[in-house]
C-alpha cells in the first residue's frame, strides 16, 4: 500500500462528507424560510441514517460476491472480513476499510440529492423509511450493476468514473417520480411567494459543493496519479463553463444573470462531468459542462411552464439531465490517452462503449424511476408521505420538528 494514496483518498472521503451538508445549505437557501431548517436536518439525518445501512448491509450489497451480476450476497455483513488489508479487486494501494468510508459518502449523498424534489411537503418519518429502503432497494442494485467487478452493466462495457450513472440518474428520477407521486404544493400558483429564503445560503452551498467535488471525482481515483489529476482539474473546468452557459441563457431568455442560475448551473456542470472526468481530456471537459448549462437550463423552464410537475427544487433538471447528459458524452469523448485502464470513445473510433452507455442510461433511468415510483406507493400505504395542509401551510420546520430557523426577535 502507498502512504500518498492513502492520504490522498481519506482527504477526498472528508470532501465528500462535506458535500451533504453543503447540499442542505444549497437546498435550505431555496425553500421558504418556514421550511429552512427541516430541509437542513434532512440531509444531516440521511448522511447519520445511510452510514448505518451501508454498515450493516449496503456495502456488502454493492461490492460483494455477486449473484448472478445483479447484486451481492450478505457475505460482508456488517463489515465482515472488511479491515485494514486492501482489497485487490477495487482498491489494492489502500487500505479496504478506508474505500469503505469512500463509498460511503457517494450512498449517503445520492438519496439526500432526490430531497429536492418533494422539499416543503413530506412527513418525515415517511421520508426516513423511504430513504432507508430506497438505499437498499434502488441504490445497491445500481451500483452493483456498474461498480462491482462481476455487475452485469460493467460486463457490456459501461463505465462511470464517479457516480454519473449511479448517483446523479438514479437520483434525478428518482426525483421526479416522488414529485409526481407526492403532488404540487398547495400554494404553487403563487409566485411571489415561492422567493428562496437565503441565496447566500445558496451561493455558499454550490461553492462547498463545487469544493467537495473534487473530492467526489479526483477522490475515484483511488490514488495520487495522474489519473486523479485530470480529474481534479476536468471538475473545474466543467462547473465554470455551466456556470457561464447557464448564466448565458438566463441573460438572454430572461433579460438578466441570475445569481441562483449561476450556482445552479456550476452544480449542473459537476453533475455532467462526473462519469467522465478520470476519462477525458480537458477541452472535453469543457464541452461537457458548457453543454450541461444549456440543457439543464432549458429542461428547467420547460418543466416550469410546461408541465404541471412540481420538482420543487428541479432535481431532475439539474441531477437528471446533466447526469444522462455527461453519462452519453463519457461514451463519446472518453480516450485511453487520458486513463489507460479504460477504452476509447467514439470520438476516437470506438461505437461499442458508447452503445453500452446508452444501454445503461435507459436502464437505470427507468428502473430508479418505475422502482422509487412503487415504492413511494407502498409506503403511502402504512405512512403517509405528505403532511396536512394545516402543517404545509405552517412550514414543516414548526410542524415537523417544533423549531424555527431564526427566533422572533430575529
Amino acid at each position: 500500500m502507498n502512504p500518498g494514496d492513502i492520504a490522498w483518498v481519506a482527504v477526498a472521503t472528508a470532501l465528500v462528507m462535506l458535500m451533504t451538508p453543503a447540499l442542505g445549505f444549497f437546498y435550505a437557501g431555496l425553500v421558504r424560510r418556514k421550511n429552512l431548517l427541516s430541509t437542513l436536518v434532512q440531509c444531516l439525518i440521511i448522511f447519520a441514517v445511510v452510514s448505518i445501512v451501508w454498515t450493516l448491509w449496503g456495502y456488502s450489497l454493492v461490492f460483494g460476491p455477486s449473484i448472478h451480476g445483479i447484486i451481492g450476497d450478505l457475505s460482508w455483513a456488517g463489515l465482515n472480513g472488511i479491515g485494514a488489508a486492501p482489497n485487490m479487486a477495487y482498491a489494492p494501494l489502500i487500505p479496504e476499510l478506508l474505500f469503505f468510508a469512500f463509498q460511503l459518502k457517494f450512498a449517503a449523498i445520492t438519496p439526500a440529492l432526490i430531497i429536492g424534489a418533494f422539499a416543503e411537503r413530506i412527513h418525515f418519518r415517511s421520508l426516513l423509511i423511504f430513504i432507508i429502503l430506497w438505499s437498499t432497494l434502488i441504490y445497491s442494485p445500481v451500483a452493483h450493476w456498474v461498480w462491482n467487478t462481476d455487475g452485469w452493466l460493467k460486463g457490456i462495457g459501461a463505465i462511470d468514473f464517479a457516480g454519473g450513472l449511479v448517483v446523479h440518474i438514479t437520483a434525478g428520477l428518482s426525483a421526479l417520480a416522488a414529485a409526481i407521486v407526492i403532488g404540487r404544493r398547495k400554494d404553487i400558483e403563487k409566485k411571489e411567494t415561492l422567493k428562496p429564503s437565503n441565496i447566500p445560503y445558496v451561493i455558499l452551498g454550490a461553492a462547498l459543493l463545487w469544493f467537495g467535488w473534487f473530492g467526489f471525482n479526483a477522490g475515484s481515483a483511488l490514488g495520487a496519479d495522474s489519473i486523479m489529476v485530470f480529474a481534479l482539474v476536468n471538475t473545474n473546468l466543467a462547473a465554470a463553463a455551466a456556470a457561464v452557459t447557464w448564466m448565458a441563457v438566463d441573460w438572454i431568455m430572461k433579460g438578466k444573470p441570475s445569481a441562483v442560475g449561476m450556482a445552479v448551473g456550476a452544480v449542473c456542470g459537476l453533475v455532467a462531468i462526473t462519469p467522465a472526468s478520470g476519462y477525458v481530456n480537458v477541452i472535453s471537459a469543457l464541452i461537457i459542462g458548457a453543454v450541461a448549462g444549456v440543457l439543464s437550463n432549458l429542461m428547467s423552464n420547460w418543466r416550469a411552464t410546461r408541465t404541471r410537475i412540481d420538482d420543487t427544487l428541479d432535481v431532475f433538471s439539474c441531477h437528471g439531465m446533466s447526469g444522462i447528459w455527461g453519462s452519453i458524452a463519457t461514451g463519446i469523448f472518453a480516450t485511453v490517452l487520458i486513463n489507460p485502464t479504460s477504452v476509447n470513445g467514439l470520438l476516437f473510433g470506438n461505437t461499442h462503449l458508447l452503445i453500452a452507455q446508452v444501454i445503461a442510461v435507459v436502464v437505470i433511468a427507468a428502473y430508479s424511476f418505475f422502482g422509487s415510483y412503487l415504492l413511494l406507493k407502498f409506503i403511502n400505504i402504512f405512512s403517509p408521505l405528505r403532511v396536512s395542509a394545516e402543517d404545509e401551510e405552517k412550514g414543516l420546520d414548526l410542524a415537523e420538528h417544533g423549531e424555527e430557523a431564526y427566533s422572533q426577535q430575529d
